[in-house]
């Protein structure tokens, strides 16, 4: 089955992500992790933390960033799909973890990455 023009812009930008990422140190542990409650872009380990990365890319921000884009009911489902992450994973568990967003748009020729750690808690 072949991809959207829309889902591969958005696997681009999670290739950019990721590897913009781990130019900053972070080290991938998996990539669009899913289950019935939903998915993680990326999940990274940066320092003591287990990063859990929400990937969001608007062509044009001129309306609002990716980063607007992640709500109160995205940041929930993001929450609930982590905490079946480490259910699964109970060795990862017991690392302090995060919940960061990379926001990515497109300005002329250049793509522009906003890495926000610590986007939002977990409450």
């Amino acid at each position: 089955m072949s991809k959207t023009a829309k889902q591969q812009a958005g696997q681009t930008a999670e290739d950019q992500a990721c590897e913009h990422l781990q130019q900053q140190g972070l080290q991938l542990i998996e990539r669009n992790y899913r289950c019935r409650q939903g998915e993680i872009d990326l999940i990274m380990r940066h320092d003591a933390y287990l990063v859990f990365i929400e990937v969001r890319y608007r062509r044009n921000a001129r309306f609002c960033s990716g980063a607007e884009t992640v709500d109160r009911r995205k940041q929930q489902k993001l929450i609930t799909t982590a905490s079946h992450y480490l259910q699964q994973h109970s060795r990862l568990a017991q690392h302090p973890s995060r919940f960061d967003v990379i926001s990515m748009s497109q300005q002329a020729d250049t793509t522009s990455i906003d890495w926000i750690q610590d986007a939002f808690q977990v409450i």
